[in-house]
């Protein structure tokens, strides 16, 4: 039986069928027109311009950083994807490995200026930019100029201009896992000023190559190498150091951990400035070779349905799938796969704070983000060539074989959980994202 909801409108009711209302939403999102010629995104002031500065150049101190490559692999740098939407201005970067993520968020309290049309562009700091960033004094006004090909910072006495580079790659892959995990992730401590300079001041110094575990005791925090059951795990903790140049700004922090320890993000409040910073479980796995996002590509979504909600992120800037089912009058269980698979294509961001995603407007086509996903365009294949074998689905229940190489292996749906006889799901036991076989039983069999 078809959904349908009654709707009263001049003392009349009417019956409409869910798919018309959601043939009506595509209409309506359908017609938006995005403005692609917009010269600038933003223009003003900030009221915080050395924090700002300070942000900016620690950021571009993680784009440099690489914790797991070798120099000759670091020659290749970029710098801010910076966004401009919902009255805000958002700079993100990844370290050269992946391993790290960062976003400065300026809240609309800290803005004086003009939204004129809501955009992103990846741009490359040179030293020029960092220079002028680093003379910056306290109060000091400065302009910044976002626009489609290029952002500009205007001081007193001088003005640096830093054109468009291409968005790589790596970063692609990566923005789409990262927000996966945030949206996953739970707030467990909030530190204040002088709790967070202790905590720093007890890091431990050099590469430390073992896990670490945040603990707090009374109203101490601290890292141990001891873990303990409410211990935070952290990867890599020698990473952290790239925050300690904030510290003295910072009005509290709040530590947000994934349910898997697959990420720990720690945010640090300046006044209308925030600054988040996560760690990927371990240094050598970067954000942008992990799997989370393949869930989200499972189920197939029609082109008209992506080119609908990017549109309506784009008009909307802010994206609620609460509100959106609302108002599409969309199944709730689609508008979570719908998002999942704007969230995987990189075009959806995610605020801790708001518990919301945001709206990234990436120059590349939306299409391009299957081409990086190699597990799951092998899922395709071998549904293709019809190597998946289904033995028996009953009771929530699904075992299937799949034919691989020289061996077939078994996979086994059940109650949310999935299991493999394959090599990749042995050594990694579902934590960086399913295997080809199960991708490709679950998408044969629409779960």
């Amino acid at each position: 039986m078809e959904d349908t909801l009654t709707y009263s409108y001049a003392g009349s009711s009417s019956l409409l069928k869910r798919g018309a209302l959601e043939e009506l939403f595509l209409s309506k999102y359908s017609e938006v027109q995005k403005n692609t010629g917009a010269p600038c995104f933003f223009w003003g002031s900030v009221s915080q311009p050395f924090i700002l500065a300070r942000c900016l150049i620690t950021l571009s101190n993680i784009v440099k950083a690489g914790f797991n490559l070798p120099p000759f692999q670091m020659a290749l740098i970029k710098d801010p994807i910076v966004t401009v939407g919902d009255e805000r201005l958002r700079f993100e970067g990844f370290s050269h490995c992946a391993g790290v993520y960062a976003r400065i968020d300026v809240l609309p309290g800290g803005l004086d200026g003009a939204f004129l049309e809501n955009g992103t562009i990846n741009v490359d700091f040179n030293q020029s930019m960092i220079t002028a960033l680093g003379s910056i004094r306290p109060y000091e006004k400065i302009i910044l100029s976002i626009g489609e090909k290029e952002v500009g910072l205007y001081t007193e006495k001088k003005k640096i201009i830093e054109r468009k580079v291409p968005l790589p790659e790596k970063w692609i892959k990566g923005l789409g896992t990262v927000q996966v995990y945030l949206s996953e992730s739970e707030e467990l401590y909030t530190f204040n000023k002088i709790q967070a300079q202790q905590l720093f001041r007890g890091m431990p110094k050099g590469v430390v190559k073992c896990d670490y575990f945040l603990i707090v005791r009374g109203n101490k925090p601290t890292f141990s190498p001891v873990q303990s059951a409410d211990g935070v795990c952290i990867g890599g903790l020698h990473r952290l150091r790239l925050l300690e140049s904030l510290l003295p700004y910072t009005d509290y922090m709040k530590v947000f951990g994934h349910p898997k320890r697959q990420s720990v993000t720690w945010q640090l409040y300046m006044g209308n400035i925030t600054f988040s910073f996560s760690l990927s479980r371990e240094i050598w796995r970067g954000f942008s070779s992990e799997g989370a996002v393949l869930e989200g590509l499972i189920n197939d979504v029609p082109d008209e349905w992506i080119d609908a909600l990017d549109k309506y992120a784009y008009a909307n800037q802010s994206f609620n799938k609460i509100m959106m089912a609302v108002e599409g009058n969309i199944n709730i269980e689609k508008a979570e796969n719908l998002t999942a698979r704007l969230a995987a294509m990189g075009l959806l961001g995610y605020d801790v704070d708001t518990r919301e995603f945001f709206y990234r407007r990436l120059p590349f086509k939306l299409s391009r983000v299957l081409e990086l996903n190699p597990r799951m365009k092998n899922a395709e294949k071998l549904i293709e060539e019809g190597k998946v074998e289904f033995v028996s689905i009953k009771n929530e229940r699904i075992e299937a074989r799949v034919e691989g190489t020289d061996v077939q292996h078994t996979i086994i749906l059940e109650e949310g959980k999935e299991r493999c006889t394959c090599e990749w799901f042995i050594k990694y036991q579902g934590e960086r994202g399913p295997c080809k076989h199960v991708l490709a039983v679950k998408k044969l069999a629409g779960t």
